[in-house]
């Protein structure tokens, strides 16, 4: 019997695949057959540390430094990516939060904000998103396959206060995502959203492992514990591989119930 999750030795390119989830989405396509894997953190380092982890499965690797908002980086990236493996098969735009340089003024209320703070949403989690899928989309369409996975958030899906920035550059994203969809449907492409909730993380450590904080958030949850990335690297992977081929343009929620899909 053929193993559906089998990724056939197909090239991937993750963004913001240094740490968190990005970092356990690169092991577990390493770990299910994948033949190379781009690597690409704003700080070198920490795509190095990954990628070595990659190869350490004997699964090819490139490290990749850059920050994904910035559109002429992104090209000259994804350009060293095809030169290396010579084509692209799967993107997970997995870059968020709040961008490489963050600044307590983004934590303001909304009303406070100017555009100076709302750039640093919208440049990694939506412009980000456009930049590296216009360079990557080209040799996917040549070969006719590909599978791209744009990470969202249940702040775009459901709302939370405080995080207006952040949630309209989700929401735009998965805007993107079924347009996108619908225009690369016949070249056997498939793009979805996984849509994550209170998921731990180097950034998000400090407030899900305090028990009072962790304990009021959670009661918001049908499945009252935080989300590991591995929940978020298990879907990825369901949807990057031929067990998904006939999904796309949807959103998939991986949440522990905080939001139901409709």
């Amino acid at each position: 019997m053929s193993d559906l999750l089998d990724l056939k030795g197909r090239t991937a390119f993750i963004t913001g695949a240094g740490q968190g989830v990005g970092r356990q989405i690169a092991l577990h396509l390493a770990e299910h057959g994948a033949g190379a894997v781009v690597v690409n953190d704003f700080r070198l380092e920490r795509a190095e540390a990954v990628a070595k982890e990659v190869e350490a499965l004997g699964v090819r690797a490139l490290p990749l430094a850059g920050d994904v908002g910035d559109h002429v980086a992104v090209g000259q990236q994804v350009g060293a990516a095809l030169a290396e493996f010579g084509g692209i098969d799967i993107l997970v735009n997995n870059a968020g939060n709040a961008g490489p340089n963050p600044t307590e003024a983004m934590t303001r209320p909304f009303w406070e904000q100017g555009p100076e703070e709302w750039d640093g949403y919208l440049r990694t989690n939506l412009y980000g998103v456009l930049n590296t899928t216009r360079f990557v989309v080209p040799s996917m369409i040549e070969r006719k396959y590909g599978r791209i996975v744009n990470m969202i958030s249940d702040a775009a899906r459901y709302g939370e206060k405080g995080r207006e920035g952040y949630s309209a550059a989700k929401a735009g994203s998965a805007g993107f995502t079924r347009s996108l969809a619908a225009s690369l449907g016949r070249y056997t492409i498939t793009a979805n959203c996984v849509s994550l909730a209170a998921t731990l993380t180097p950034r998000t450590e400090k407030q899900l492992t305090d028990e009072v904080a962790a304990k009021k958030l959670l009661s918001h949850y049908i499945i009252r514990r935080t989300g590991q990335p591995t929940d978020a690297a298990n879907t990825v992977l369901f949807l990057v591989s031929d067990a998904a081929s006939w999904m796309t343009g949807q959103t998939v929620p991986v949440n522990g119930g905080y939001s139901f899909a409709l």
